[in-house]
């Protein structure tokens, strides 16, 4: 769907006076797709998406500039965020909207929002191991013990998210110390999905990969889940970083505020019940906002505190080039 051009909404694209929104989507399709279906059946402000992942768009919107057509921009991690909010690309948000989301799922900027977050997880086949033998920390996975026993998608926007954690909690140092490891030890596969998978299959004991594509496979046949379950690091621990879906309004957009209530409907009631009653498994971040029953609490994580306006893209990608991984 990467680069995809259409209109999500059915609403006449006049309803509520003028063209429609154009908004940047990095989220998975089918959740921007119940979010802007919401919003518009109860705005009549008609949306058409631009759908790519993270670091397309991202770097899309950097290149356009002052000129970019997008109003609004949603990613599925912050790095992306944090790259065109550093650029100075994003309009500050009013307080009605930050003041939606809890203080720890918004940057210390101001000029984007928490939209939903995601937990890392090590994802385990249970034929294989028994709690006593799961690795204490993420930063084990760099040991040789741990050598052609684990998976991850190290191409993906997911995954250098996590290292963006890493690298903010740990430094520079320690981080390509431990990418270097990783290189020794585990095998790439694209996409969390085919991680799952593969652990799944019994083609590797473990893997790195977000919560949600193990509650979403569950909910369905658990057929690419069925002989794996899930182990979270918490004590603040790297593995434990739990990584924020952002939203921002386009300093350029000529229609700055229907765009903010977008942002707006998708950070508040609206938005965030979506999160609770739909499909997508991601948890909720409005203040006093339910995920879905079925997750660990986001309380019962322990995650480690980072400003996710300071998770560096470019930094960790040149880190994983130089140890080998991209």
């Amino acid at each position: 769907m990467a680069g995809a051009l259409f209109a999500l909404s059915s609403a006449p694209a006049q309803s509520a006076g003028g063209p429609p929104l154009t908004l940047y989507n990095a989220q998975h399709v089918a959740l921007a797709k119940e979010w802007i279906e919401g919003f518009t059946r109860e705005t009549g402000i008609a949306v058409t998406v631009r759908n790519g992942d993270d670091t397309e768009l991202g770097n899309q919107i950097l290149q356009e500039g002052q000129n970019s057509p997008a109003d609004v921009f949603l990613t599925e991690n912050s790095p992306a965020m944090a790259l065109v909010d550093n650029a100075g690309l994003f309009r500050p948000l009013p307080a009605d909207i930050l003041n939606q989301v809890e203080p720890g799922f918004r940057p210390s900027s101001g000029r984007w929002v928490g939209i939903a977050a995601r937990s890392t997880v090590f994802v385990y086949d249970k034929r294989k191991f028994d709690p006593g033998t799961l690795p204490r920390s993420i930063m084990d996975l760099e040991q040789p013990a741990w050598r052609s026993r684990w998976a991850a998608s190290p191409s993906g926007a997911d995954f250098q998210a996590i290292v963006s954690a890493m690298l903010e909690l740990k430094g520079s140092a320690v981080t390509l110390a431990w990418l270097k490891g990783m290189k020794a030890n585990f095998s790439a596969y694209r996409g969390n999905g085919n991680v799952l998978k593969a652990v799944n299959a019994g083609q590797v004991e473990g893997g790195i990969i977000y919560h949600y594509y193990w509650f979403v496979d569950q909910a369905k046949t658990a057929e690419n889940s069925g002989n794996t379950a899930l182990h979270y690091f918490r004590h603040q621990d790297p593995g434990a970083f739990v990584s924020l879906s952002g939203g921002g309004v386009l300093a350029s957009s000529k229609q700055p505020d229907k765009a903010l209530a977008l942002v707006k409907w998708i950070s508040g009631k609206g938005g965030q019940t979506v999160l609770k009653t739909g499909t997508s498994y991601e948890y909720a971040v409005g203040v006093g906002a339910a995920s879905n029953p079925k997750l660990v609490p986001l309380a019962e994580l322990d995650a480690p505190n980072v400003d996710p306006s300071k998770l560096n893209s470019k930094q960790v990608t040149d880190l994983m080039t130089q140890a080998g991984l991209l």
